[in-house]
């Protein structure tokens, strides 16, 4: 599978042949879904908590003796059905958190990659001189980028400029390859990825096969991309959460 490459002026410098058992494989719904209710359900903190009526303040006598006035009886000022009771069946702490297998979750990121595949857009490199919120508006502008853009980075040395441009804007994230999931790839409009991004999400989650990049030269021919440096082929700490 084929895709575009850009520089960080927007203009289209070569292509970049992607691994299909990641960005070409048919989407698989089901576990995409249940990658995101696990998400969504490890992020609940689960401190909620009510008081029920042995826990709030109130007398324990009997409010009037059972029989011979006319109402009905009552036990206890603190029983829930009165003012300022306790509460019936109330919520308390509790571990919202799911399990799913490593596979089932890698395969959910694979999946929800290749159902974003024709919002990916791949670029070369971004250097930012300093950390500034007009610099980050104007890469948006030249990559014709609207909405909310998720910007995918190999590593955070050397991209904190980036990511403090960034940071002013609700609707732009960067985040690290190995951190992918399926929320924030569902949930964002665009994705920007970095070519040394895409070289870690090749060896966490592919077959084997790296990703391959072609530069077209003057428009008048083709010639391979130099081979990363061992900034970029270290090998990153993946993460599955």
């Amino acid at each position: 599978m084929e895709a575009k490459l850009y520089n960080q002026d927007g203009d289209q410098i070569g292509v970049i042949t992607l691994n299909d058992a990641i960005f070409g494989i048919e989407p698989n719904v089901p576990v995409m879904h249940q990658a995101y209710v696990r998400q969504m359900a490890n992020a609940r903190a689960g401190t909620h908590n009510t008081r029920g009526r042995g826990e709030v303040a109130g007398s324990t006598r009997k409010l009037y003796r059972q029989k011979g006035t006319g109402r009905a009886r009552q036990g206890s000022v603190r029983a829930s059905h009165r003012r300022h009771g306790g509460v019936a069946h109330g919520p308390h702490p509790r571990s919202y958190e799911k399990q799913m297998p490593r596979k089932m979750r890698r395969l959910a990121v694979r999946s929800a990659l290749s159902a974003k595949f024709e919002q990916i857009r791949f670029v070369d490199a971004l250097h930012f001189d300093a950390p500034r919120t007009r610099a980050m508006l104007e890469l948006l502008e030249d990559q014709q980028l609207e909405g909310k853009t998720l910007i995918v980075i190999d590593h955070k040395q050397g991209h904190e400029n980036l990511e403090r441009s960034a940071s002013n804007l609700g609707y732009v994230k960067t985040l690290l390859a190995h951190y992918l999931n399926v929320i924030d790839l569902l949930t964002h409009d665009n994705v920007l990825m970095l070519v040394d991004a895409v070289r870690v999400v090749d060896r966490y989650l592919g077959d084997g096969t790296e990703s391959q990049i072609t530069l077209v030269r003057n428009g008048a021919g083709a010639a391979p991309a130099a081979a990363p440096d061992a900034a970029t082929t270290e090998a990153e700490a993946t993460s599955d959460e």
